[in-house]
Parts: structure tokens; C-alpha cells; sequence
């Protein structure tokens, strides 16, 4: 079954809600963002996050000690590397912690190459922002794509989630503004995504 990211929770109403909804996993924004949270804000989540959720800790160009610390004090269950990560990062950071790895790649008119020591991929619309954007790319491009587990991101809601698992068959999904309501998770936007994905 495609698992289901909900990326960029703020606060307590944000942890809540996901709790009640159960995705698989749930991200923590600690770069340049809207939704960036400082690790006192993380661990305070963290702690009131249902321990069959795992946290994803969302990173761009960080020292890989600071990403490894939190990895190690458990306050995020994976690294998710938004920046220039290259593989010597990536080791690097493997050597700090044991956190699994998501390698973001920016999607554009072609597919860039990525780190083959991620241990998954999250295909992205290219923005200047690096992630975020809130706008799908052309799916096509990933037609046959095998190399990783992958997820996807970018303009996904629940009127679209059902067409890309079906398209790309993706190991998991991601979505962050697709489930907001004036810049707030919304529950009831966060249950229909869910529901959409494990119909599929």
C-alpha cells in the first residue's frame, strides 16, 4: 500500500490531527520555510506524536552533524535532504546516524541524476524554493522509473493523489499545502487525502 507523508506540522492542532488521521509518516520543516519549527518546537511534537508515526526531519544544506544530532536524540526517524547533498554527504551523515535517507530531486523538464546512496527519493516540482511550490510536475517524466523507492511531491491534494499512484505507482506520497486550509493543516482535507490514497 502507497504510503502517506504529511509534511510541514507547526503545531500541537497539526500533531492532533495526524494522530487521529494515522499517516505513516510526518515531517518537521527545519529549513527556510513558512513552516520552519525550531528543535525545541520538534521535540515537544515529537513527544506528543503517535509512536506508530514516524517523523521526517526536512533539511536543506545543513551540517550533517546537526541533522545527525537530532536523528540520534530522536527527534526525526529519517533526514530529508532538500540542498546540494551529495554522495560524500550522504556517507557522512550515515556515518553520524543510523536515520534512513530521502534525497529530494527537483523535477523539471527532465530528470536530474541523485545520489545513489539515499536509501529513497522524493521527486519535486523544481522551484527556487526547494520544495514547496504547491505545483505538480509532468509525471510522465518518471514513466517506468524503478532505480529507488520513491515518493512524490508537489501540487498533490486529494482530487489528484488517486491519478499519480496509479500513473507512477510510487512507494509513498507527500503533500503539505494540498492539506491546508489559509496556511493550516485542515483535518478534515488530511482525512480525505488519506482515505483517497488507501482506496487507490
Amino acid at each position: 500500500m502507497t504510503k502517506v507523508k504529511i509534511c510541514g506540522l507547526s503545531r500541537v492542532e497539526d500533531i492532533d490531527a495526524v494522530n487521529s488521521a494515522l499517516p505513516d509518516y510526518i515531517g518537521f520543516v527545519f529549513a527556510q520555510s513558512s513552516r520552519r519549527i525550531d528543535e525545541a518546537t520538534a521535540m515537544m511534537l515529537k513527544e506528543r506524536l503517535d509512536l506508530q508515526i514516524k517523523s521526517v526531519g526536512v533539511f536543506v544544506n545543513e551540517d550533517a552533524e546537526n541533522v545527525a544530532a537530532l536523528c540520534n536524540c530522536g527527534v526525526v526517524d529519517f533526514a530529508q535532504l532538500h540542498g546540494d547533498e551529495d554522495e560524500d554527504y550522504i556517507a557522512r551523515l550515515k556515518d553520524l546516524c543510523a536515520c534512513p535517507v530521502i534525497k529530494a530531486i527537483g523535477i523539471g523538464d527532465e530528470l536530474m541524476t541523485y545520489p545513489c546512496n539515499a536509501d529513497y527519493l522524493l521527486f519535486d516540482t523544481l522551484s527556487h524554493k526547494r520544495g514547496g511550490s504547491g505545483a505538480a510536475f509532468n509525471w510522465s517524466l518518471l514513466a517506468g522509473f524503478s532505480g529507488k523507492p520513491f515518493f512524490i511531491a508537489g501540487g498533490l491534494s486529494a482530487h489528484n493523489v488517486s491519478e499519480v499512484i496509479k500513473t507512477l505507482a510510487p512507494f509513498g506520497v507527500d503533500v503539505s499545502s494540498g492539506v491546508e486550509t489559509n496556511g493550516k493543516k485542515d483535518v478534515e482535507k488530511i482525512y480525505g487525502f488519506i482515505s483517497n490514497v488507501r482506496q487507490t
